[in-house]
């Protein structure tokens, strides 16, 4: 249901599990990823700075939901 469509998709999925150090957070909660150095690795891994920005927000959201509901449990 959620598989990457595309050659960008697959990279930016990629990307997405070499960002757990390029986490944000505050004291009981996790409050997304580093942008700026998500975006930096995407350019220096070579994949197109577009497709970063376009996926990286929707996929960090989930992330942030699931890992708060987490923290909470």
């Amino acid at each position: 249901m959620n598989r990457p469509e595309s050659i960008e998709g697959w990279q930016v999925w990629d990307l997405v599990g070499r960002l757990g150090g390029q986490l944000r957070v505050i004291p009981g909660a996790v409050i997304g990823w580093d942008m700026g150095a998500a975006l930096s690795l995407a350019t220096a891994l070579g994949i197109a700075p577009m497709a970063a920005a376009e996926l990286l927000p929707e996929i960090e959201a989930v992330m942030v939901r699931r890992l708060n509901e987490t923290i909470g449990d």
